[in-house]
C-alpha cells in the first residue's frame, strides 16, 4: 500500500525536479545579465571578489545615451507592430475561411501553407534580398515588414483555423439570421470567443521580429534603421566590448516582451485551458 502510494510522489517530485532545472537554466542567464547591468567596469572585469554588485550603478544604463539604442528600440517597435498587425488581419479572415468554407484544394492549401513554415530562414535570404532589390525596398522598415509578415502568417492562419473549427457553426448561423453579413458575424460572434488564439498568434509574431537578427541585417545597411537585434551588435567592438552597456541594453529589450506576455496572460490561459464551449 505503502509502495503504491509512493510512486506518484515520487513522479511528482521528479517533476518538480524537472521543472526547476529548467527554470534555473532560463532565470539564471537572465539574473546573471540584470546583475551584470548594475556593475561597474571593475566588477565586470573581474577585479573584485564579489559576483553582486557592490551597489546600484546606473552608469550602464546612462551610458545608453551615447549610443542609438533609442533609434533602435523605435525601430524595433515600428517594425514589430506592424509585422502582427498585418499578419493577424490576414491570419483571422484566412483561418476563417479555411474553417467555414470547403472548397476544392482546401486540405492542400493549408498543408502548402504550413509547409511555408519548414523552409530555413537562410534558404530564403538570397530569393528575398533579390525580390526586394526589385521592388526598391531593400533598407527599408516595411521591407522587413513585409518579409517578416510571410514568415509569421503559416503559423497564425494555421492556429486559427484549428480554433475557429471549435467555434459552433450554429451561433455564427444565428447572428447571420438577426441581420449580420459574414463579417459582421465574424468581428462580432466568431472573434471575441478566438481572442486566446489571437493573442497567441500576436505573441509569437512579436517574439519572431524582436529577436531576428540575420535579415535584419542583411536587408538593413542604415544605422538609424537597423533594429534592436541588429543594433546591440554595434555594442561588441573588434578589441573591446562595452558589456555593461550591452548588458543593460539587454535587460531593457526584454522590458517589451515581458509586459506583452504580463498583458496577453489571461488570453493565454484561457488558450492553455479551453475558451470555447458548444
Amino acid at each position: 500500500m505503502n509502495a503504491h502510494a509512493s510512486h506518484p510522489r515520487l513522479r511528482r517530485t521528479g517533476l518538480y525536479a524537472l521543472v526547476a532545472v529548467v527554470l534555473a537554466t532560463v532565470l539564471v542567464p537572465f539574473g546573471w545579465m540584470v546583475l551584470s547591468s548594475f556593475k561597474t567596469p571593475a566588477e565586470i572585469r573581474g577585479l573584485t571578489d564579489s559576483w553582486l554588485p557592490g551597489g546600484l550603478y546606473l552608469g550602464n544604463y546612462q551610458g545608453l545615451q551615447d549610443t542609438s539604442f533609442v533609434t533602435y528600440f523605435v525601430n524595433s517597435m515600428v517594425i514589430a507592430v506592424g509585422t502582427t498587425s498585418i499578419a493577424i488581419l490576414i491570419a483571422v479572415l484566412a483561418g476563417y475561411g479555411l474553417a467555414r468554407f470547403n472548397f476544392v484544394g482546401n486540405r492542400m492549401l493549408l498543408i502548402a501553407i504550413v509547409t511555408m513554415q519548414m523552409f530555413p530562414a537562410v534558404l530564403l535570404a538570397v530569393p528575398l534580398y533579390k525580390m526586394l532589390s526589385t521592388a526598391q525596398l531593400l533598407d527599408t522598415r516595411v521591407g522587413l515588414v513585409v518579409v517578416y509578415t510571410t514568415f509569421a502568417m503559416p503559423f497564425c492562419i494555421w492556429m486559427l483555423r484549428n480554433y475557429f473549427l471549435t467555434v459552433p457553426v450554429e451561433v455564427e448561423e444565428s447572428a447571420m439570421i438577426d441581420g449580420c453579413n459574414r463579417l459582421t458575424a465574424l468581428w462580432r460572434v466568431v472573434l471575441p470567443p478566438t481572442m486566446p488564439a489571437v493573442a497567441a498568434a500576436a505573441a509569437f509574431c512579436v517574439i519572431q521580429v524582436w529577436e531576428e537578427f540575420l535579415y535584419a541585417n542583411t536587408f538593413i545597411d542604415s544605422d538609424e534603421l537597423r533594429p534592436l537585434s541588429v543594433g546591440l551588435n554595434s555594442l561588441i567592438g573588434q578589441y573591446s566590448t562595452e558589456w555593461g552597456r550591452l548588458m543593460a541594453a539587454g535587460v531593457l529589450m526584454v522590458i517589451p516582451v515581458v509586459l506583452i506576455f504580463a498583458f496577453l496572460q489571461r488570453f493565454l490561459t484561457q488558450l492553455a485551458g479551453g475558451s470555447v464551449k458548444g
